[in-house]
């Protein structure tokens, strides 16, 4: 029977079984010596995780290192496409970024971070795959900020409790007190702001998604400072946004 972690009341072996899959991903892949001195595990024990990993194709063996399987890619494509919100916006998504000429995002929010669901770029040099699935901060990030001002105040609260409010760049909000007016002026506009918060040089807007008075998601364009001043996504693209939203939220309505 596998033994309890006495701090969080987790099972040793899955912590274990984690620790491995994040170092293998961070690293791009590693060798049973690196892992067992990276996770402090004894190497037959890392080996046998990755045995099983490997029998379920979730780690494949290349040139004696270990790399993270295509399994992974199955189970993360299920949970994208059991979103509603991710297949209606999927259309729209095409649109504003065709219409915009800039980056358009579809983001999602779990466990007091969002995820970056999807994005669609027209004729521009950016990768949107190196994006896609990885996780940010709400408070620096334009689609997190559209999500925070639409939740309830004790679940704001208890993101910020476990989060906190990291500094990302020089610009980034770190106070209460700014972020809660900051989210009060995103309510009351209908989109949140971020000019060099999250990283510096890029501005983006955002707006939410909501359904039956939920918040499920945002739609967010985002490019460089110089093509996304003040005035442009206030203007040009918050109204861009708002027009593709009530898109995504009429379609959930009749889903």
């Amino acid at each position: 029977m596998a033994s309890e972690t006495p701090e969080g009341g987790g099972i040793k072996s899955d912590e274990t079984l984690f620790d491995l899959v994040e170092h293998i991903r961070e690293a791009d892949g590693a060798g049973v010596t690196e892992l067992a001195s990276a996770t402090g595990r004894a190497k037959s024990t890392v080996h046998g995780h990755l045995s099983t990993m490997r029998d379920r194709g979730f780690v494949v063996k290349r040139d004696g290192e270990y790399h993270l399987g295509l399994e992974f890619f199955n189970y993360g494509h299920h949970v994208r496409a059991r979103r509603a919100v991710y297949d209606a916006a999927l259309p729209v998504l095409r649109d504003v970024a065709d219409d915009t000429g800039e980056t358009a995002w579809l983001m999602a929010h779990e466990n007091g971070r969002v995820i970056y669901l999807d994005g669609r770029s027209e004729g521009l040099d950016i990768n949107i795959n190196s994006l896609i699935g990885s996780w940010k901060y709400m408070h620096s990030n334009s689609g997190g900020k559209a999500i925070l001002a639409h939740l309830p105040e004790e679940e704001v609260d208890e993101i910020l409790a476990r989060h906190g409010l990291p500094s990302q760049t020089e610009a980034t909000v770190t106070d209460r007190e700014q972020l809660d007016e900051e989210l009060a002026e995103a309510r009351e506009r209908g989109y949140a702001l971020n000019f060099g918060e999250d990283l510096s040089g890029v501005h983006a807007v955002a707006v939410p998604l909501i359904l039956e008075g939920s918040v499920v998601g945002s739609l967010a364009v985002a490019g460089p400072a110089h093509r996304l001043p003040r005035e442009r996504c206030e203007g040009e693209l918050a109204d861009r946004l708002s027009a593709a939203a009530n898109d995504v939220q009429l379609s959930l309505t009749y889903r």
